[in-house]
């Protein structure tokens, strides 16, 4: 049986880092929809079935934090399958610390270490998301 790989959506305004990922997860067997816009990442959702999600803490007009609670807010399905990416400065930023605390999330430091998103990917995305609707 032939089953479809999970499509994960990556939002980083860092083109580079954006581009070592995307080609990284690709090797890895992902389908990978890439963008330096949060508002992109959000319009990219509302058309494609993503099996996760990673975005970036900061970038220049949405902060992936006030995404994260779009994304899960519209579609709900997603809530667990998000992930946050921030450098460990950023982690203990008085901002994102307390967002971290009470909108639990799983965090991946930067720089990204491609072994341990992968590990990530594979435990989000071995059960496939029950009910999902675009809306």
């Amino acid at each position: 049986m032939n089953r479809t790989p999970p499509l994960v959506l990556l939002a980083d305004d860092d083109a580079q880092l954006r581009g070592v990922l995307q080609r990284g997860l690709e090797r890895e067997g992902y389908r990978v929809l890439a963008t330096g816009s949060a508002e992109t990442a959000y319009e990219l959702l509302g058309s494609e079935r993503a099996d996760a999600v990673l975005l970036d803490v900061r970038m220049p007009t949405m902060s992936g934090l006030a995404l994260y609670l779009a994304i899960v807010n519209r579609w709900p399905a997603l809530e667990g399958r998000v992930a946050i990416m921030t450098d460990d400065a950023e982690a203990g930023d008085v901002d994102v610390r307390p967002w971290l605390e009470r909108n639990p999330c799983a965090v991946l430091r930067k720089p990204c270490d491609l072994g341990e998103v992968s590990a990530w990917l594979r435990l989000v995305t071995q059960v496939p998301i029950r009910e999902r609707v675009n809306g």
